[in-house]
């Protein structure tokens, strides 16, 4: 099995790119959507222990774990100790299912793919890209975003050229949905029927 691994910058258009592999049936393990259900599950007590006051009603307040850790990289680092070994955990058990599956190919969507290491489980790497300026506008079209918790956010995530140097394949987002597509099928063109290495 093929462990493809799916990353970008905030705004960049990952999660839309993810949802086109899903239409061509290749499935994606989407790590933010894991710490979503984390945070109203396995993930509440602990981070409730370290952040006491950020559940409300079983579930973590997310709004209100951002505030307690914006630009406070000790917090942050506490947080991250906390989640994504549960990730992993998912994770695992998502690869080790679609092995049993005999799916060929796989995508592992993970944000801090370069950041975390997570690129050594992977068999190739693509990479969501677009221009900054786009990158800026989309992210501060957001509900709730301004400029400081967008540059917070970016601090912690690897250069967008350092990451496109790293990548095997690249989707620039910027050029539409129809040419993102294009890109998706080139992709899966180009790994047909390769083994995968990293398992």
């Amino acid at each position: 099995m093929f462990i493809l691994g799916l990353t970008g910058s905030i705004g960049m258009g990952k999660s839309a790119t993810a949802e086109m592999f899903r239409a061509r049936g290749v499935p994606v393990h989407d790590s933010d959507a894991v710490v979503h259900a984390l945070y109203s599950g396995a993930a509440v007590a602990p981070v409730e222990a370290a952040f006491p006051g950020v559940a409300k009603d079983g579930a973590i307040d997310r709004a209100l774990l951002s505030q307690r850790v914006l630009n406070n990289s000790e917090a942050i680092r506490t947080l991250e100790g906390i989640v994504h070994p549960l990730v992993r955990v998912e994770s695992d058990r998502f690869v080790s299912e679609s092995k049993r599956a005999g799916h060929p190919l796989i995508v592992l969507d993970i944000p801090l793919l370069f950041e975390s290491g997570g690129e050594k489980r992977c068999d190739a790497v693509v990479v969501i890209t677009a221009p900054a300026e786009i990158q800026r506008a989309r992210v501060l079209s957001r509900p709730g975003m301004t400029r400081e918790k967008f540059e917070s956010i970016l601090a912690k995530q690897m250069p967008d050229a350092e990451k496109r140097q790293r990548a095997h394949f690249l989707v620039d987002t910027s050029l539409g949905f129809d040419s993102a597509r294009r890109a998706v099928g080139d992709i899966l063109r180009a790994l047909a029927g390769r083994p995968g290495r990293a398992n």
